[in-house]
Parts: structure tokens; sequence; C-alpha cells
């Protein structure tokens, strides 16, 4: 059985669709409404495409007070919601149901403001990751968040998943980056979180909306902390014979107290479809390579390289490669970032996202392959290694339903795997409804219950984002 179900929809509200739609076109004339079949299909799902679902309707706002009158109305009248920023989550976080409305901020792009003196830029929520980054650049600084999605993911998708990214291991995910939100509640009521710095007085609800999966409000404009851009940057690549071995010398790397800004894993399968598509000279007779990213002045990058590469000699790898050009590290970069655009050209995929202690990585490495042989797929591997954040691929063919159900039961054992390795179920792909049955894997009841009450502050009814996260079992608010 699919753990990717949805509940049944509400009739009453699928009866008054086009009262719904004529009120929504009086209450936001300059939004963009999206009704017909055609376009709604668009939005029907999200990159986790094993699962689709035609919304009611889709409205695009163009300002916070056009998203606090539509939330209203859809409040007063009890109309679910689905916020969207790009649609890249990959757990099914902005999958709409069929009784609600999507409400997409992706026309809201502006750059509000860049304060170079306390290095933060205020933007709107529907500007796209790299281009927060695009424009601190001109004045010397950057965004640290780099999810692999960059290119198309928003700024809003990112907090609501608490997304990370290649350079997470030195500068942190999108709550250590993230100053303030100005957000509206699902009665239409506009709030404004945090402040101009980090750990802004009060308690913490900027960290208890980041990563909450657009459960509470939708976050319209946000302050994120800018740093400034290195001296310079210089990747390595190394190659090994074994995952195991790779994964043990990632895990040393981090004993000797090294902080690079990215340690990105590759298993051979991943290397060979990336180098085929990107041509970035991936060695292609090794079963593992380890992406390692340093900074600093040219002096600090060679003394840190050569401290690696020293560790890496215990473990005997096979290639050892430094960057000698930016050409060459862009070419590095452009493999490990087109990872998963080349495997979808291959084969439908399950990214899954999981994370386990460093020191479990060896193991985990191992169980993973097991599990998926176990189960008749192959796996490919493709993680942020040095936070232990595991993206293992399932490949199986979505036309087949009973693959993949059997791909959705892979998944879940993976994921089992790294909450008894001391892990939990996500690092940065958020819960949505992938993993929303397997939340009482990692939780007591008490802890979901806990975690409800506090959903149901925020909003009441439950109409925001419903069916994800929790568990549908024994829900009587959905």
């Amino acid at each position: 059985m699919s753990l990717l179900t949805l509940p049944k929809p509400d009739e009453t509200i699928l009866r008054r669709r086009d009262e719904i739609i004529r009120q929504l076109k009086k209450l936001v004339p300059d939004a963009v409404l999206i009704t017909d079949a055609e376009g709604r299909r668009t939005f029907e799902t999200d990159a986790l495409t094993a699962c689709r679902c035609m919304p009611l309707a889709v409205v695009l706002p163009g300002s916070t007070e056009e998203v606090s009158a539509i939330l209203r109305y859809c409040h007063d009248n009890k109309i679910k919601v689905v916020p969207r920023g790009a649609g890249t989550s990959l757990s099914g976080g902005a999958l709409p149901l069929e009784d609600s409305i999507v409400l997409g901020i992706s026309r809201m792009t502006r750059v509000l403001s860049i304060d170079e003196a306390n290095r933060a830029a205020r933007v709107e929520a529907g500007i796209t990751n790299i281009a927060i980054t695009n424009a601190a650049a001109v004045h010397g600084y950057f965004y640290a968040p780099d999810p692999s999605s960059q290119l198309a993911c928003t700024l809003a998708g990112n907090i609501a998943m608490n997304s990370g990214g290649a350079h997470c291991l030195k500068y942190g995910v999108t709550a250590n980056n993230l100053l303030s939100v100005r957000m509206v509640l699902m009665n239409g009521e506009i709030i404004d979180i945090g402040g101009d710095y980090l750990d802004a007085p009060g308690y913490d609800f900027l960290g208890l909306i980041t990563g909450s999966e657009g459960q509470f409000g939708v976050v319209t404009e946000a302050t994120v902390r800018l740093l400034k851009a290195p001296e310079g940057a210089r990747p390595m690549l190394l190659g090994f014979d074994s995952s195991e071995a790779a994964g043990a010398c990632v895990a040393a790397i981090i004993a000797a107290g090294i902080v690079p800004v990215a340690i990105e894993f590759m298993d051979k399968p991943a290397i060979q479809v990336c180098e085929n598509f990107a041509g970035a000279g991936y060695p292609l007779d090794v079963e593992a390579m380890l992406i390692v990213e340093v900074e600093g002045s040219n002096d600090e990058i060679d003394a840190l390289l050569g401290t690696i590469a020293e560790i890496a000699e215990r473990f005997a790898p096979r290639v050892v490669r430094v960057s000698k050009s930016p050409e060459e590290s862009v070419s590095i970069w452009k493999g490990r970032k087109a990872a998963f655009g080349a495997i979808g050209q291959l084969s439908d995929y399950f990214c899954m996202d999981g994370v386990i202690p460093l020191s479990k990585l060896p193991e985990a490495l191992t169980e993973v392959g097991e599990i998926c042989r176990r189960h008749r797929f192959r796996v490919v591997n493709i993680f942020h290694a040095g936070d232990g954040n595991l993206h293992p691929l399932i490949l199986y063919n979505a036309n087949d339903r009973a693959e993949l159900e059997r791909a959705e039961m892979c998944g879940a054992e993976i994921l089992k795997l790294c909450v008894k390795l001391g892990g939990c179920l996500t690092g940065e792909h958020g819960v949505g409804i992938e993993k929303r049955e397997l939340m009482r894997v990692q939780f007591t009841a008490a802890d979901i219950a806990q975690q409800m009450r506090v959903k149901g502050v925020f909003d009441p009814d439950w109409l925001l984002n419903p069916a994800k996260v929790f568990p549908l079992e024994g829900r009587e608010r959905q």
C-alpha cells in the first residue's frame, strides 16, 4: 500500500468552486488566477512526482496585502490553502489537495534593500536562492545556503524546509542565515518575526517558523544574512576503491578539526552519469569520490588541502586531484550541481533525505546498499557528506504502480535506518507527505501531539498545507 495517500476532498467545497473563483476575482483583481484545467495541471505536483492532485484553483498574488486578503477569505470560508514557491519540493511539501487553493508567491521577487553596513538583504520571499547571491555579489557579498535547485527554488521554500546545500557544512542552513520574516497568518493577520541581526530578543519564533513547511503561515518577505565573499576557494577530488573508505575519510577530516566549505560524496554510478552529462573530468575507475572545497588566501588553501591530502592517504585513495584554475573548479562543481538532472535522464528516482552521525557513515552506506539490493533496486548515492546528510537515489519505473510502492517501502526502510543509527528523518527536504507516516519512527505519540498543538495555535482550523508533516491516522481536522 502506498504511503503517499491523500484525504478525501470536502464535497461541499468542490460544489462551491465557481462561487469561490468569482469571489477571489473580486477580492484580488490584480492577482493572477488560474482556473482552467491545463493551467492547474502545472501545479498538480511538485518535484515528488509520484503523487499528483489537481487543485481547486491557483492564485498568484503580487503583494503581502493580496496574500492577506486571500488567506482571510479562505479562513472565513474554511477553504484549504497550499503555499507554494517554485514547486521544487522533493517531499511533496507543495502537493495540492482537490479541495484546496494553491497560493503561489513566485511573482514576489523584488530585492527590497541591501544593507552593506549590517550585511543583510531584505527581499520578497518569491525570489530565487541564486538571485539573492547575484544581487549581493555586486557589493562583494554572498548568501550562503545553496541547494542544488538554487537556480529555481525560492527563499520561501527554503525557509519552509530549512534548506541547506553543499556549503552548509561551514556556513549553516537557512535557519543560520535568516534574520527576520514577514508572515501572513491563516486569518489574514500580518506579523513580523525576528530582527535586524541574529538572535533577536524574546522567544525564538523565527526558529519555530523556519522548517515549519508552510503549516503556520505564508512568508512574503525576509531579511537574510549576507557574508563577505572569501578571498578565494578551491576544491579537490579524492577517489577511493570503496564507499566505506570514502565515508571513513570524511569522518577523519572532521575529527581532525578541519571544517571545509563543503564535502560532497558521489558513488560510482553517480560519477559515471555526471561525467557523461557534464564532462567534468571525474575519474571513472573509482568506486567513490569526494569533492572537498576549502577557502581563504592562497597560502591557507594550499595548507588546508595539503593536510586533507595527508589525512586521505590513510584510506589509500586512488586519485588525489587539486583544482588548478577557476575553470577547473567550476567544472568540478558543475558535475555535482547537475547530478539530479543527469540521473533523471537515466531513470525515475526517489531522492531520499536522511541524516546520520558522521561516525556511522561507513555503516550507513553499507546498509543502504543492502536494503536496495533486497528490494531489487539500483541506488545512486550523492550527498553532503560533511554533515551526514544522505541523499540515496532509488532508481525505479514510475509507470509501474507496484514498483512505485516497492520503492516507497525501500525508501522508508532507509529512513528508519537513519533513525536507528542515531540520526533523523530529514536534513533539508522536509517531511511533506513522503515521510509523514514515518514520524512515529522518530517521535513518540506525546511528541507528535505536542507538535500538533503548536500547529493548532497558528492555524486552529488546520487549513494551511493540510495532510502534510503529521500522520493522517487519528487526525480529525483533516
